[in-house]
């Protein structure tokens, strides 16, 4: 039986993928008025993401140009920088993927339940119907994502939309807005946290680049259109909600449907929640798409147990390492969002690190490799350009860790699984010498 060649994703379809990916519109984004006030949340999201996300993608983009294959981060730094840190890479971002993995089942209940009262006492069944349906459409293949995302993307985006048009329509004169006590240091680092949060995951799109038609172009213009929707509707939904008047800690508590019904009433509530539940969804089904494909390019690399890189006869996908991811993340569905928020952005950030010093050292060992994307800079202009995001990471860090309560303990947590990692790997080598290469 002739074996049929896999179905690529196209333009429009990896651009929704990458929105939920990265975003999956503004649910999460809640808490930042309260942590930083009204007119400082406006101007970090007019300044944040380009510290924190413009390098990011810059280098996603031009190492991705150089490598668009299977494993996508987890293959660019072992290649620069060696297959010890190719298994730091692979296994931090596991780590964190896991943890952010867990929180959208849970946050589809919370939406959910606002249609639906008393919904929560049936969470664990209702979280484990969407990890496990969610297995079986990533079995399928990377199309039938596509195109999922591309209808969820629809419904998270429209409800805003009205949103923003309703508040524009009633609200013809601009309406000031009340001053908010300056935050602490510390809820200031919260407020850093929460957007760069917000802003994650442009390199976890790149681990299928394979099953994407004509990578290198498509992942440029898709990236583009994501990151002006994302930063566009963040900005639109948070100015909306400063001028609101609504109270920060109910925005906080009730989420974005108790904005939609104080400004255009229950309708728009329901619907603000209906797309908070399809938002839940579809980044869930995006950011399994993306972690799948590592453990499977690690366990190519021997790195992991064989099993994982067994792909489906059928629809070509590693639905070995699908299983076990959504095995993980069935055991993991019940954590808090500050808790969540703070050890995704500490382990990401180091994933992020090895990436950056990946594209310093391509640049020096192979600086006339066919780059199709290149940064338009010299070596001391990346070093620059790296220091940007590393500033606005130490600055964060230091804001949570410098804070009085309890938020200090989930970044010990994963400051620890980092070093954690170079056990592993110690062992790793014990059982593997050949590894030490």
């Amino acid at each position: 039986m002739k074996r049929t060649a896999p179905k690529k994703i196209r333009v429009l379809q990896l651009a929704a993928v990458i929105i939920f990916t990265v975003s999956g519109g503004p649910y999460g984004l809640e808490p930042l008025l309260q942590y930083a006030g009204n007119h400082l949340s406006i101007l970090l999201l007019l300044i944040v993401p380009f510290l924190w996300d413009i390098p990011a993608i810059l280098t996603v983009l031009e190492l991705n140009s150089m490598m668009p294959v299977e494993g996508g981060y987890y293959k660019w730094v072992k290649n620069a920088l060696g297959t010890r840190f190719g298994f730091y890479e692979g296994m931090w971002t596991w780590f964190y993927t896991f943890v952010d993995l867990a929180i959208y089942p849970v946050l589809f209940v919370q939406y959910a339940s606002y249609l639906f009262p008393g919904l929560e006492v049936y969470k664990l069944p209702l979280c484990l119907l969407i990890v496990w349906s969610s297995a079986v459409i990533n079995i399928i293949g990377i199309v039938p994502v596509g195109r999922m995302s591309f209808i969820l993307s629809n419904l998270v985006l429209m409800p805003f939309i009205l949103l923003f048009v309703i508040f524009i329509s009633h609200n013809a004169a601009a309406v000031p807005v009340a001053a908010t006590k300056d935050p602490t240091f510390s809820s200031f680092g919260l407020a850093l946290y929460t957007i760069m949060w917000n802003f994650l995951g442009w390199d976890n799109v790149t681990t299928y680049a394979e099953e994407v038609e004509n990578p290198v172009r498509s992942y440029i213009i898709s990236i583009a259109i994501a990151f002006v929707t994302v930063l566009a509707v963040y900005i639109g939904v948070t100015w909306v909600a400063a001028h609101s008047g609504i109270d920060h800690a109910e925005l906080t508590k009730q989420g974005f449907p108790a904005l939609g019904t104080l400004l255009g009433g229950r309708w728009l509530g329901v619907l603000i929640a209906c797309g908070g539940m399809a938002s839940a969804i579809g980044i869930y089904n995006a950011n399994i798409l993306s972690v799948s494909r590592v453990p499977k390019a690690m366990a190519d690399d021997g790195l992991l147990p064989g099993k994982l890189s067994i792909v489906h006869k059928r629809f070509h996908t590693p639905y070995v390492s699908i299983i076990v991811c959504s095995l993980i993340v069935s055991i993991m569905v019940s954590r808090t969002f500050a808790d969540l928020l703070v050890m995704d952005v500490t382990i990401y950030g180091a994933g992020l690190f090895l990436e950056f010093f990946s594209l310093i050292k391509m640049r020096l060992k192979a600086p006339d490799l066919h780059r199709p994307f290149r940064i338009p800079l010299g070596i001391p202009g990346l070093c620059v350009l790296i220091v940007l995001p590393i500033a606005v990471y130490g600055f964060a860090l230091t804001g949570i860790c410098m804070s009085a309560g309890n938020t200090i303990n989930p970044a010990i947590v994963m400051v620890s699984i980092i070093a954690v990692t170079e056990v592993i790997w110690r062992v790793l080598v014990w059982q593997r010498p050949h590894l030490r290469k």
